[in-house]
């Protein structure tokens, strides 16, 4: 499963894996794809060089990447106390009465919240940069978007390439335009922050639009027959999040959360900003509910909405709410009935990717007859 861009990166297979679990991201490279550590629910840049280096010691020398989340456009003097002063006492009140009304009990006395967001914070993505930029990192990734110009340059200085993910050609003519070097053309279907494109329209319309810059396809992609069809739309490889979050390697810290994940068929998800003020697809819940009922004060703005939901989704999570507990995935999720490794997952891919290419292959050389 080799392109132009896994030839470039040298890896075996042009799957490129992202996931907030090193265990998982290591895993990934050791199979023959690139793994790419999230780096969002890093506060402290010293547990990021802590997994960073875990990570680079497990990879068996293969290359790996990091995603971090980062606007284009600096905000100067915005720190993360200030952007809580906005909050509104409506919307905490809000939070309150749905922890109340589902019997969330509060953290222990002393217990921190362990969800604490705030990678969407510009000085927060940079300190974590200060970090990656120490380390042979091959890839830097931005959820939303272009970085800034100078991120751009700085990746460049160090030897990586900069991925920018895109839900319309005209995002993906931008990231061109900014000096990026690869294109995740992310649909509707896909985890997480999403556009309203799905990806068999999105993939080939990107892939026009920056060529030749190599596109990355992503949403929905779950087998080796949907990474065979993201080639044929124009990408040079695949990008998949959801699919490792019910592999054994990955630490979900929940029971109660994988079982609903494992129980989840493709419509059990919604694009909500209910977690972090931008629409991202997630399972639904009764916590999304709340968010989206229209009788409701509605989500803030990024980033005020994950600053404003982070104890409450730390206690949701610690104590399994069963009807408010739910995590960023895509539609792909009803595929994933089962928990396996990660190298049963890429054999499953590889497998797949052969048995779609033999297929074309005897209907081409049937038309041809």
């Amino acid at each position: 499963m080799e392109t132009e861009l896994s030839r470039q990166l040298g890896i075996e297979h042009a799957i490129f894996g992202f996931t907030p679990f090193p265990a998982v991201a290591a895993a990934i490279s050791r199979a023959g794809g690139f793994g790419v550590l999230g780096a969002v629910r890093y506060t402290a840049p010293d547990d990021l060089a802590r997994d960073l280096d875990w990570l680079h010691d497990h990879t068996d020398g293969k290359p790996y990447g990091l995603d971090v989340v980062m606007p284009a456009r600096k905000v100067e003097g915005v720190s993360e106390s200030d952007a809580e002063a906005m909050i509104p006492e409506g919307h905490r009140q809000f939070v309150r009465d749905t922890l109340a009304e589902h019997g969330v009990p509060e953290l222990a006395e002393g217990e921190r919240s362990g969800w604490r967001i705030t990678g969407w914070m510009e000085d927060v993505a940079r300190r974590q940069l200060d970090v990656a930029f120490d380390r042979p990192v091959r890839l830097l990734a931005n959820a939303l978007g272009s970085p800034p110009a100078d991120v751009v340059e700085r990746a460049h200085d160090h030897g990586a390439l900069v991925a920018a993910l895109a839900g319309s050609a005209r995002h993906a003519r931008h990231h061109a335009e900014a000096g990026i070097d690869v294109v995740v053309a992310q649909g509707y279907e896909a985890g997480g922050h999403t556009g309203e494109i799905a990806s068999m329209v999105l993939t080939p319309e990107v892939a026009d639009a920056v060529a030749p810059l190599p596109v990355l396809a992503a949403g929905g992609i779950g087998s080796g027959e949907q990474i065979a069809a993201g080639l044929a739309l124009g990408a040079q490889g695949v990008w998949l999040g959801s699919l490792w979050l019910t592999t054994t390697e990955a630490r979900l810290g929940s029971r109660a959360l994988t079982a609903k994940l494992l129980a989840a068929g493709s419509g059990d998800t919604v694009r909500s900003r209910a977690l972090t003020g931008k629409p991202a697809r997630q399972l639904r819940t009764a916590w999304t509910d709340a968010w989206d009922d229209p009788a409701g004060p509605g989500p803030l703005p990024m980033p005020l909405q994950g600053l404003l939901v982070a104890d409450a989704v730390s206690r949701i999570q610690r104590y399994e709410v069963e009807p408010l507990l739910g995590t960023p995935v895509g539609q792909i999720v009803g595929r994933m009935n089962a928990e396996r490794p990660v190298q049963e997952v890429f054999d499953d891919l590889t497998r797949g990717f052969e048995r779609a290419v033999d297929r074309i292959n005897r209907i081409a050389g049937r038309s041809r007859s």
